[in-house]
């Protein structure tokens, strides 16, 4: 089972390289793995019929009961095969659908595959989080392939749309899948089925909750709104996710759970309501639309919402209908679908207006659009026909609540019937006045998909029995009823058949007189639900905007004050009405004299930022608090964390400083006596409070400290630095996230800055020969020597043609390119001595990122890129490679981030060893480094370009020439 998944997402992956060398036969080999699949169920047939199940268990992470689990029973293997059987069969379709010539074909393919692959993954799961994860990949594809063709507003609108109602109710049932593995004390489905857990408030909520995202993904009233809209998609993919697939998701996560939450009072109601009216309001808004693939969407959702009120009834004979009626839905709409686009390929059109005569001109296709289409309005011998027989027979013999909805199935059936003749009649016939219209022969292979589809209904009509065993051994999993019902062509008659007979002749009325229909259905409809997402969503936004405008009034102050403000009146409440330090042991004011010292001048340098009016005077102040609280770590005895404090803080300045070269020299914001009144006591107010929680939080320990079991562990392995071990080791996957964050924060701060152009380019040379940021002068000096000519003068600095004799200072330069490389070398100490003593990736990739900050310090942006001429984006990407990288090589020993240690001996060094933990703290190096150097370039590099186009501007408007310039190349570097 998990190599058939995988095989689906792997050749996708490769669609774009077969797709550009296959052209559209690419489909026929991406059709291998869904056939595959195809083959390999069939061969289960028996085993699945039987009441066994075929299971597959991965315990991911045991420690906390996480597993991948995969089953395979009677409705697994109905699903199976819908969903790889039309899979395939879509597939090779898509060969004679598209040309060689159509857009973003490959991307496409790969995504039609993908989402084969997660819907096949969703049935089989037997874990709810996995099911939830397969569940929302079916909602991202499917979201790619609606808005495929992305140029058009409606496609973007329409894609927008479905991802929107399905993703929510995709959260909606994660926290009811959440709260049911909670009360049922495992995750695994079966065994939640076996026993589930006893109803109550949270279980009631957690079905509702549930349901929605059930609801949702199969377009249930009142989330049906998205799958109309979804037409704006390919007919192979309205064939494929909105027949077959994705649509039935929700159908058979109830069909999946209604053996174990039937009973929940919630569950009947919602689901026999809602599925009874989705019935009703999409067949009779079927029959007033003009587009037959329209019509086939309002169809789609009228027979949802009659599948999942036989699905969610939950007794053993509308189980077994309900089974039967999937097979059945899928294949006379998936035909049908796939019919109507070789009908628009052929024609080029539509809309039944403006067909005439197609089925004349095209015999073959109109064969089979009429089996499909009378297996769909539940003629015999078809097996739409012995579906319907077996619901109405099943809800017949049910309760009240079931007899109601019979009558409502069997009005909804008469609405089947009459659309179903309106699409054949629309499609095919002659209409009176109209020329027929003309189309191109259509191909086998274009016709094959369909015709088998269809073929498959007319022989599993009288052969209906033969699925019996097979739904049987599914319906059994209810409790068992008086006379079980068993599926058959013919059961003689009945009031079910009179049922049918009734509801086909009322189909037929509904036809004749379809003018009358039309009308009055267009006189009492109600606004469409997509209209009233539109205007749901406009005034949202206006809300929104109106909100924005009045809350974002562009002051950091009001900003901080508002966050202070609201953190200080829950922080109080709760400590008002907890008292949480009764009990608590009093605080120590220090551990040495030394720490109260350190903590006084640390406060004085805070007090004394806000007295100052100069910008850089802040900045200064600011990172002495900052220093102090290092200071404060080497008192206590962390060396590692006052370490890394002084390295972010002197990092952090030096970006100040930076974006200070921008700003007015003095704060301009005037503030009056009142607002720092106000500003201090709640400053001091929110220091106070946040204190106060510090101690009661450490105060309430209950448990011994984990540091001694800590140290005890890292001693087991040899080490001796604990807090890198934890880094590294014990709480990788922290370090892991906190990294990916780095990263996409530095990218999407840099991105902001680099609107235009990200790297320095190939214009780097040329822009040497011009004036830099680092060459400009306020008053230009004169007389100043140039050295010889004919010697040249030999230089510290790789860039330092650029820069002025009046701005450089050879002492700087000397130092900054005598200490490049021993800072490098010394991060690189740093990076390996981690597992003993103070050190690790982070600290050291700050490091290295200091040593090419200096270098720009001294010589400007042409500097750093001589020192480093790889772009930051290449280090970030290896080091989060090179991270996960590192994660998932445990999976070999079945967890991820599991740690390996290799020991060796090489000549003259001894004895030495090497783990993972070692890698992937150089990912983390690398990516700090990275995101350094991209900071520093973007704050650094991009502001002297503005520097350099504003003094040009002035130069310009005062008619001034640049000064004279020494030419590049007369200034060389020590070798």
């Amino acid at each position: 089972m998990t190599a058939l998944i995988v095989c689906h997402f792997v050749l996708a992956a490769f669609a774009r390289p077969l797709v550009r060398a296959l052209g559209r036969r690419a489909f026929v080999v991406l059709a291998l793995p869904p056939a595959a699949a195809t083959v390999w169920a069939a061969t289960q047939w028996n085993t699945a019929a039987s009441g066994s199940a075929v299971t597959w268990t991965w315990r991911w992470m045991p420690a906390y009961d996480v597993t991948v689990a995969l089953r395979f029973d009677a409705l697994a293997e109905l699903m199976v095969l819908l969903a790889a059987g039309i899979g395939t069969l879509v597939l090779l379709y898509c060969a004679s659908y598209f040309t060689d010539g159509t857009p973003q074909l490959a991307g496409f393919a790969g995504n039609l595959l993908a989402f084969a692959g997660a819907m096949l993954a969703l049935v089989l799961a037997d874990d709810l989080i996995s099911l939830y994860v397969f569940w929302e990949l079916t909602t991202v594809f499917s979201f790619l392939l609606i808005g495929y063709d992305s140029e058009q507003k409606h496609s973007r609108r329409s894609a927008l749309q479905a991802l929107t109602v399905t993703t929510l109710g995709g959260l909606a049932m994660l926290v009811g899948f959440l709260i049911i593995g909670q009360s049922a004390g495992t995750y695994r489905i079966s065994a939640i089925l076996a026993d589930p857990p006893r109803a109550g408030l949270a279980v009631s909520v957690a079905v509702v909750l549930i349901l929605c995202g059930a609801l949702s993904k199969s377009a249930i009233w009142p989330f049906s709104l998205w799958l109309p809209n979804a037409m704006a998609a390919p007919t192979p993919v309205s064939a494929y996710l909105h027949a077959a697939a994705m649509v039935k998701a929700g159908v058979y996560l109830v069909a999946r759970l209604a053996p174990g939450f039937a009973d929940v009072p919630v569950w009947r109601p919602v689901v026999i309501v809602l599925g009874a009216a989705t019935m009703l309001l999409g067949g009779w808004r079927a029959l007033r639309l003009n587009d037959l693939k329209l019509a086939l969407a309002y169809g789609t959702v009228s027979q949802l919402g009659f599948l999942t009120l036989l699905a969610g009834t939950g007794n053993r004979d509308t189980a077994l209908a309900a089974a039967v009626m999937i097979l059945g839905h899928a294949l006379f709409k998936a035909p049908l679908f796939l019919v109507t686009g070789i009908v628009d390929h052929a024609a080029g059109t539509r809309d039944l207006r403006r067909l005439s005569g197609v089925g004349r001109a095209l015999p073959h296709v109109c064969t089979v659009t009429v089996l499909a289409a009378a297996s769909m309005a539940a003629l015999p011998p078809l097996l739409g026909f012995a579906a319907k027989e077996a619901a109405f027979d099943a809800l017949l013999h049910g309760s009240t609540a079931d007899r109601w909805a019979l009558g409502i199935t069997v009005a909804g059936s008469a609405l089947t019937v009459a659309y179903t003749l309106r699409f054949v009649w629309g499609a095919f016939f002659r209409k009176p006045g109209a020329e027929d219209t003309p189309v191109h022969r259509v191909g086998w292979a274009f016709l094959a998909p369909p015709a088998l589809l269809a073929v498959c209904g007319l022989v599993l009509g009288p052969g209906v029995g033969w699925t019996d065993r097979l739904f049987g051994a599914y319906a059994d999993a209810f409790p068992p009823s008086a006379h079980p019902y068993h599926l058959a062509l013919w059961h003689g008659f009945g009031t079910a058949l009179l049922l049918s007979a009734v509801a086909t002749a009322g189909g037929v009325l509904l036809f004749t007189g379809h003018t009358t229909v039309t009308r009055l259905s267009r006189r009492i409809a109600w606004p469409t639900a997509d209209s009233v997402f539109g205007h749901l969503l406009l005034g949202l936004e206006r809300f929104s905007l109106q909100l924005t405008g009045f809350v974002q009034r562009g002051s950091l102050s009001v900003y901080l004050a508002t966050t202070l403000l609201v953190m200080l009146a829950g922080q109080l409440t709760v400590l008002g009405v907890d008292r949480p330090w009764r009990g608590a042991v009093a605080p120590r004011v220090w551990d040495v004299p030394l720490q109260g010292a350190v903590a006084l001048l640390t406060c004085a340098a805070a007090l004394c930022c806000l007295t100052v009016r100069r910008r850089m005077k802040a900045v200064v102040l600011a990172g002495l608090t900052g220093y102090g609280a290092a200071l404060l770590f080497v008192v206590q005895g962390g060396p590692d964390l006052a370490l890394t404090q002084f390295c972010v803080e002197t990092v952090s300045m030096i970006v100040f400083v930076l974006v200070l070269r921008r700003m007015p020299v003095h704060f301009q914001e005037s503030v009056s006596t009142w607002r720092r009144a106000v500003r201090i006591p709640v400053a001091l107010a929110a220091a106070a409070t946040l204190g106060v929680v510090v101690w009661v939080a450490s105060a309430a320990r209950t448990g011994a400290p984990a540091g001694a079991a800590m140290v005890e562990e890292v001693s087991h392995h040899g080490l001796k630095d604990v807090v890198a071990t934890i880094l590294v080791d014990l709480r990788s996957w922290d370090t892991m996230g906190e990294s990916a964050v780095l990263a996409a924060a530095a990218v999407g701060v840099t991105s902001l800055i680099y609107l235009h152009r990200r790297t320095e380019g190939s214009s780097l040379r040329e822009e040497v020969r011009g004036r830099t940021a680092w060459s400009l002068t306020a008053p230009g000096m004169t007389g100043l020597p140039h050295g010889d000519e004919g010697a040249p003068e030999r230089g510290w600095l790789a860039a330092g043609s650029t820069l002025a004799p009046e701005h450089r200072s050879i002492v700087f330069e000397v130092v900054a390119r005598l200490l490049f490389h021993p800072v490098l070398v010394l991060s690189v100490y740093l990076l390996f001595c981690a597992e003993n003593m103070p050190g690790g990736g982070f600290v050291a990739g700050l490091v290295a990122g200091l040593a090419l900050i200096t270098r720009y310090l001294a010589g400007g942006r042409f500097e750093l890129a001589e020192a480093a001429p790889l772009q930051p984006g290449l280090f970030t990407g290896l080091g989060l490679f090179l991270s996960t990288g590192v994660a998932l090589l445990g999976l070999a020993d079945g967890t991820v981030l599991h740690a390996w240690t290799h020991h060796g001996r090489l000549p003259l060094i001894g004895e030495y060893h090497i783990g993972t933990p070692v890698l992937f703290d150089f990912g983390v190096y690398l990516l700090v480094l990275g995101v350094v150097l991209d900071i520093v370039r973007a704050l650094g590099a991009k502001i002297d370009r503005q520097i350099e186009r504003a003094a040009a501007e002035q130069a310009a408007a005062a008619g001034t020439p640049a000064p004279p310039r020494p030419a590049p190349g007369t200034e060389g570097t020590p070798g």
